[in-house]
């Protein structure tokens, strides 16, 4: 039985870096996720990979699997956010190794509260809260490992009721990115 081909990789993966720049899906993800995992089974590893970001978000749970898998790789994962890092794209750009989270000078960040909408039974919308809840508290710590803000800092500045639109020196600042850079 004869191996299946594999595709050849692109320059960028080649070289251990990753363009995503696409809303964030399951299907979206699946390339990314498998990136960091065969990277990780290679018989020769890079010495780390690196995850460029340009996206608007998207579903928080798919962001959350990946972020599981770039935490769990034993190849240190660095981030470069550009253009737009927003929602669970920022999510994903601050799980990078710290020290090593890039910004470019105009890329621009959005911070929110999660949201979602919902209908139903009763009984359903109570089940979904419940999970909105448990939502909610897995990004607040997520925020708290990435910035080393406490809780209230976190819902004043970066999770408050509104969108918070972000500048590469303010997110540096709250501690969401190590540096600022044109050069990567």
């Amino acid at each position: 039985m004869s191996e299946k081909p594999q595709a050849p990789q692109s320059g960028l993966e080649a070289n251990g870096k990753y363009l995503f720049m696409e809303q964030v899906t399951s299907a979206s993800l699946k390339p990314v996720v498998t990136w960091i995992l065969e990277e990780n089974l290679a018989k020769k590893k890079k010495q780390h990979l690196q995850l460029i970001i340009n996206s608007p978000g998207g579903d928080l749970n798919a962001c959350f699997a990946l972020i599981d898998v770039m935490k769990g790789s034993k190849i240190p994962v660095h981030t470069l956010g550009i253009g737009m890092i927003a929602s669970c794209g920022l999510l994903m750009f601050m799980s990078g190794e710290k020290g090593h989270r890039v910004l470019t000078p105009n890329t621009s960040i959005l911070s929110h509260q999660y949201s979602w909408g919902s209908h139903g039974k009763e009984h359903e919308l109570m089940s979904t809260v419940t999970e909105f809840d448990l939502t909610t508290e897995r990004m607040i710590d997520h925020y708290k490992k990435c910035t080393g803000l406490t809780e209230a800092k976190i819902r004043q500045h970066l999770l408050p009721e509104s969108d918070v639109w972000l500048s590469a020196r303010e997110a540096k600042k709250y501690g969401i990115a190590d540096k600022i850079s044109a050069v990567y």
